[in-house]
């Protein structure tokens, strides 16, 4: 997954204004207690980081 395609799937779930908030600010297990940018800036896969937002937050199954 691209960078472009995952930010654009964040902004479709929660919004333009909040995906970055979120994703600054919401520490995940999932990501090994990172944020999701510090997630991506330690080199995760775009679509890996993405599959662990869709399970913490539940994201349905048709948006993942």
């Amino acid at each position: 997954m691209r960078l472009t395609v995952f930010w654009e799937r964040m902004a479709e779930h929660f919004g333009e204004a909040y995906a970055d908030s979120f994703a600054r600010d919401h520490v995940m297990s999932g990501l090994g207690g990172r944020t999701v940018h510090q997630a991506l800036a330690d080199g995760w896969e775009a679509k890996d980081v993405w599959r662990v937002v869709c399970a913490a937050v539940d994201v349905p199954y048709d948006k993942r």
